[in-house]
């Protein structure tokens, strides 16, 4: 978190790292360059690939866009099938397929959550490349979205979405490690939709949407309770994504007091993380309770939340998808 918040202005600790940085946009400059010029070899797949990724690490909500577009290709007809790195996931055999039921610290806690809330095939792996085509051989899919994978360029693509968070936007506009970026800057030019999460700058021209969430629902029982039962109620509340402070804030617009407790991405969670001294209830991110149902106690609750989103964005994407293909 500290790191986080360094990403967002250039300081002394910034300037101590900024020569990994330029070390670092020299290997991704030349990899890309690689590429472009035919040295490293893309693999197009028989169906159109639609990336969901960033050009900056941290949590910037692919995955909550990744199950919207999936679920409405689903209505509009499609046959979406979706892969993964299935980061953290501690498999020794990969790709391997996702079933809603599957071990998360086997597979990754983002796969089973895609699996759960879209119905969708997913298969993951570090390889995307082999885990698409495992995917394409066990089910019939007309389109795949890769969540995340942007820099993962052996895997040939037919669009990308790049997805920013509206308030943090590029940070300082810096590499890693003295900034937030995988890519420069200049790489979002190639992209061909930018998607904010949050209300950007210019939201009359800017594709964006915001996460609602309107109920909690039990980690034991599955009972469902409005989000507003908790409202002027103290929590105990536990976020493992890549910015926990967007789940924090969630909560107080809906008149929830958190006790926060932050952590890491794809936290391995313990039991003693999640024994509070205090008894309140407890309210997690989606994401952490696929990982802690056999964790806590009756008093535990996740909050599932819903992309809106503001524009007719997926209008626009078949539109572009539509002219691609007829290339």
């Amino acid at each position: 978190m500290a790191l986080q918040d360094d990403w967002q202005t250039r300081n002394w600790r910034v300037g101590l790292l900024y020569p990994l940085s330029c070390l670092f946009g020299l290997i991704v400059w030349t990899r890309r360059l690689c590429y472009d010029i035919g040295l490293l070899r893309q693999v197009q797949l028989p169906v159109p690939v639609i990336i969901v990724g960033n050009v900056t690490v941290g949590g910037t909500g692919k995955t909550p866009l990744t199950i919207y577009l999936a679920n409405a290709l689903r209505g509009l007809g499609y046959h979406p099938g979706i892969i993964s790195r299935g980061y953290k996931g501690a498999s020794k055999t990969w790709p391997r397929s996702v079933h809603k039921d599957s071990d998360p610290y086997e597979v990754g806690d983002e796969p089973v959550l895609l699996a759960q809330r879209t119905g969708c095939p997913v298969v993951v792996g570090p390889d995307r490349v082999a885990a698409a085509k495992q995917l394409l051989a066990e089910y019939p899919c007309d389109i795949l979205f890769s969540d995340d994978g942007m820099q993962h360029y052996r895997l040939a693509r037919t669009l990308e979405v790049a997805v920013l968070d509206a308030k943090r936007r590029l940070g300082n506009r810096l590499l890693l490690p003295a900034g937030p970026l995988r890519e420069p800057p200049s790489r979002l030019n190639t992209v061909d939709f930018q998607v904010y999460n949050g209300i950007p700058e210019s939201p009359e021209t800017e594709h964006y949407f915001t996460l609602a969430a309107q109920e909690a629902v039990n980690l034991r029982t599955e009972e469902k309770r409005p989000l507003t039962d908790f409202s002027g109620c103290a929590v105990h509340a536990v976020a493992g994504i890549g910015h926990p402070p967007r789940f924090f804030d969630l909560l107080r617009r809906y008149g929830v007091m958190p006790h926060e407790h932050a952590f890491t991405d794809h936290h391995h969670y313990r039991e003693e993380d999640l024994a509070f001294s205090h008894e309140l209830p407890v309210l997690m991110t989606e994401k952490d309770a696929v990982k802690c149902r056999d964790l806590v106690d009756g008093n535990a609750w996740y909050v599932p939340v819903e992309v809106e989103l503001h524009s007719h964005f997926v209008d626009k994407l078949l539109a572009r998808l539509s002219v691609l293909g007829n290339k």
